[in-house]
């Protein structure tokens, strides 16, 4: 199913020149993936601030491009230049659920999101995650099938962020649109449970 994960191998191709610069400067992918955990965290409090700066929005929809950038360097780092670790991998799991519940909490803060709703967003998203995880100890690989795993749920978020930012009128949707993600999240969670099995 059509998913932003099958862009990946392009994304990273155009990322390739600034891993090299930034391996050149002694980065490791650990500290990438620590840098996007508070890229993350900083997006989410500019989310909780965006009902009074309507402005964030845009900041927030340019800065889950970034970290979608970092999310790619640091496993590109990793496998091209040797940095393979347990911690690592620790850190790039535990890191995405992190990231991603700290930026979706930032949506709590307007007015007219259905609150339980978007808890079950956030609910599913951590369990879609942890599907992915569990197919790897079932089967030995690392499910990220689709649709909205953690590449849709960011690209899903600022574009309505874009979208809201020029058409407050959008507000009304916002509700219809999450209860549709929330059930590809399930349909997402149940294809990488299904797939390890095979």
């Amino acid at each position: 199913m059509l998913s932003v994960y099958h862009l990946k191998p392009k994304f990273q191709q155009l990322l390739l020149p600034l891993l090299n610069q930034l391996h050149k400067q002694h980065i490791t992918a650990n500290q990438l993936t620590v840098v996007a955990m508070l890229w993350s965290a900083l997006m989410g409090a500019l989310l909780l601030m965006s009902p009074n700066h309507h402005i964030y929005l845009v900041i927030v929809a340019i800065g889950l491009l970034i970290r979608m950038a970092l999310n790619a360097l640091d496993g590109m780092m990793a496998r091209m230049y040797h940095q393979q670790s347990k911690l690592g991998e620790v850190l790039n799991e535990f890191g995405d659920v992190i990231s991603d519940t700290m930026i979706f909490c930032g949506l709590f803060s307007l007015s007219f999101v259905n609150k339980p709703l978007l808890f079950l967003f956030i609910t599913f998203s951590i369990i879609n995650e942890f599907a992915g995880v569990l197919a790897k100890v079932v089967s030995g690989i690392r499910r990220y099938d689709g649709p909205m795993g953690k590449s849709d749920r960011a690209l899903l978020i600022g574009v309505w962020c874009i979208l809201y930012f020029i058409f407050p009128a959008l507000s009304v949707a916002f509700n219809a649109i999450f209860t549709v993600a929330v059930s590809l999240l399930m349909l997402s969670t149940y294809k990488r449970l299904s797939n390890s099995l095979k």
